[in-house]
């Protein structure tokens, strides 16, 4: 293994659905990964975030909080909650789809209560508040192990009858789930919290041109996903991510928690650039409406953020997320507060 390579060039493990589980009930097809039939998705393996309970209308996920998961300012952002919800919200709605039938994420939203704690572990407990032949939803909530709410999240999902599916299961075995102590979430954190005196003694613009020119190091969520500044300006920024296997959830695609994650980076970097005077931001809500799967390819998506209007107490800012063809992947918006 080469300590210099990025985390996500390592190999990827994990295991997506088999094209012949498609044909299963919802909730059977799940408890494939609960009783260890298939392993997790490398998404899973990637961040800590597994499947732990499942039952018809209920999906829980689990996620370890490491110190990968934060940001330059040594904070998570709203968009890593995006990605624990995005599980267990998709899930919920899977157990109630009969054989035959399959969803796509269409809307995913959520407000946060409190700030992400340093420690511990994040539980995010989804359940189906509406299903119909063409439209579901679902909502969730992320509460800390002492059953502290951190945010409140909902998504909308459309419903569609299923390619047809010519193989059948078979039998498999049980399988062997512990984590092996190489996966990305396990290992000896990369990447940089920026001290102090770094934004004691620049804007919020400055910071981030030296992190897109590569004189600042990249925090540890950039890291872990590959995400970083491209392009910013005050008022505006750009991220790119490349689409990789380690980002792939059960069905075979990017997650879409990622896809909202890149998005709110974005968002949250474009309200950064306009903080001077030792100024602070805290995020509110952030709502993503995703128009495109996203297969695990390798291809870079582009998230383009802008603060579309603000006072002296909040920003409003709207991200596009375009793939290398320029084909939009999803629209975002966040809402976030100067302290």
């Amino acid at each position: 293994m080469d300590d210099d390579a990025p985390v996500w060039h390592q190999p990827v493990i994990g295991e997506t659905l088999p094209r012949a589980a498609l044909a299963l009930p919802g909730l059977e097809a799940l408890q494939l990964f609960t009783d260890a039939r298939v392993l997790s998705p490398p998404i899973s393996y990637l961040t800590g975030m597994s499947l732990t309970e499942v039952g018809p209308g209920t999906a829980r996920f689990d996620m370890p909080i490491t110190g990968w998961l934060v940001g330059p300012h040594g904070r998570s952002y709203l968009g890593v909650l995006a990605i624990l919800a995005d599980g267990p919200l998709g899930c919920a709605i899977h157990t109630v789809l009969p054989a035959g039938i399959g969803y796509t994420t269409t809307e995913l939203s959520l407000s946060l209560v409190r700030p992400v704690p340093e420690e511990g572990v994040l539980s995010a407990r989804a359940r189906v508040i509406y299903s119909g032949r063409s439209t579901a939803l679902s909502d969730a909530e992320i509460v800390t192990e002492d059953g502290r709410l951190i945010a409140h999240c909902t998504t909308r999902c459309a419903v569609f009858p299923a390619p047809a599916v010519d193989s059948e299961l078979g039998d498999l075995p049980v399988r062997d789930v512990a984590v092996p102590p190489h996966a990305p979430y396990r290992q000896q954190v990369r990447g940089h919290v920026l001290p102090d005196e770094v934004w004691d003694s620049h804007t919020g613009l400055e910071v981030l041109q030296a992190q897109a020119s590569g004189e600042l190091p990249a925090p540890p969520i950039g890291e872990l996903l590959g995400l970083g500044p491209t392009a910013v300006a005050e008022g505006s920024a750009t991220f790119s991510l490349p689409a990789h296997g380690w980002l792939t959830q059960p069905l075979g695609l990017v997650e879409g928690g990622v896809t909202a994650c890149l998005a709110d980076s974005a968002m949250a970097a474009a309200v950064q650039t306009t903080v001077t005077d030792g100024r602070a931001y805290a995020p509110i809500d952030l709502r993503v409406n995703f128009l495109r799967p996203v297969p695990p390819d390798g291809r870079r998506l582009v998230a383009t953020a802008e603060v579309a209007h603000r006072t002296r107490s909040i920003a409003y800012t709207r991200s596009d997320v375009h793939n290398e063809d320029g084909k939009v992947v999803a629209l975002a918006t966040a809402t976030a507060l100067y302290r």
